[in-house]
């Protein structure tokens, strides 16, 4: 309950791939009359249920669920876009007296929630298609070079293969004359809410032997027919959709670049490489105060198989931060 004068309550899951945050979260939802809100930049993505791992039609049907599967493909999502929207849907779930239960693993979209975003103006089309022609002609490791001539303090924070951000980071550039970490210091509001953070953080053994078992379980699901529908559609294959791990390697595959052996090895090795920075990320930035801070060091496989004192443990956590 939230008393006179005091913000509303909301909880974080968060952990890196694998690492059993869904499950938690529905369970957490389904004990607490909660909403389960995502917060994976890929499972926004309506054609793409099952490379990134979205639950299921069972699952969405025991508690609700809000932003899965909301967004076309050929419609880019962004962290401001999913902020209005989490913020909207913990609205929504305050008012029917629902505990909002965030839960994904895309950092930057908790930074975004928490703390606030730079409202960045409209860059234009013109400079929108100049990123994209010059990602396509000269790939992003040359273009990540010619952002670090011209706005040097957004390209360090960037990888030079992050083919998305960097030509976001172009396209800012060229649209507003100003870099997108210069924008980026400029604050918005923090959230009305108060947080409190459930951190998944299992061994890395353990997030490997999972990715290697979610692959093979996604192509027994359909995830190559999955694909194949997605490259069907024609889209820029700079949208953040065409880049989803699984999707690159698939339609390589698809193309006869490579043997689908290769192709789910392949995705399995950059979604472990993935899974790391996430781990990294997690661990270094602060999505609570330390204190509503609550770490799990392994990973969860169903939230009906944690004993009863590891689930009285979550439970008087999370009633400690209402």
């Amino acid at each position: 309950m939230t008393g006179a004068g005091e913000l509303p309550h909301a909880l974080i899951v968060a952990g890196p791939t694998c690492s059993g945050k869904s499950a938690l979260a529905l369970g957490i939802a389904e004990a607490l009359g909660g909403v389960v809100i995502n917060a994976d930049s890929m499972q926004v993505y309506r054609e793409l249920r099952v490379i990134t791992a979205r639950p299921t039609a069972a699952e969405e049907a025991r508690v609700p669920h809000a932003l899965y599967g909301v967004r076309p493909a050929a419609e880019a999502g962004n962290a401001a876009w999913w902020r209005g929207a989490a913020l909207a849907e913990m609205e929504r779930a305050r008012a029917a007296g629902r505990l909002p239960v965030i839960c994904g693993g895309t950092g930057m979209y908790f930074a975004a929630l928490v703390d606030g975003i730079a409202e960045i103006p409209e860059c234009g089309e013109a400079a929108r298609a100049e990123a994209r022609w010059l990602l396509a002609e000269q790939g992003p490791a040359a273009l990540h070079a010619s952002l670090a001539k011209v706005d040097p303090a957004t390209a360090a924070r960037l990888r030079p293969s992050d083919s998305q951000r960097v030509a976001r980071a172009w396209e800012v550039w060229r649209g507003t004359g100003r870099g997108l970490v210069a924008w980026q210091k400029e604050k918005g509001e923090r959230a009305p809410w108060r947080f409190s953070a459930i951190l998944i953080d299992p061994p890395r053994e353990a997030l490997r032997a999972a990715i290697a078992g979610r692959f093979s379980a996604m192509l027994a699901a359909g995830a190559l027919a999955e694909v194949r529908a997605l490259l069907a559609l024609g889209l820029d294959a700079a949208l953040p959709a065409m880049r989803a791990h699984g999707v690159p390697e698939l339609a390589a595959h698809l193309r006869g670049e490579m043997t689908l052996d290769e192709a789910a090895r392949r995705a399995e090795l950059v979604t472990g490489q993935y899974t790391k920075r996430q781990a990294t990320w997690f661990r270094h930035k602060r999505m609570a105060d330390p204190a509503r801070t609550h770490t799990i060091h392994a990973r969860v496989g169903d939230f009906s198989q944690l004993s009863e004192s590891e689930r009285a443990e979550i439970f008087h956590f999370i009633r400690d931060g209402a």
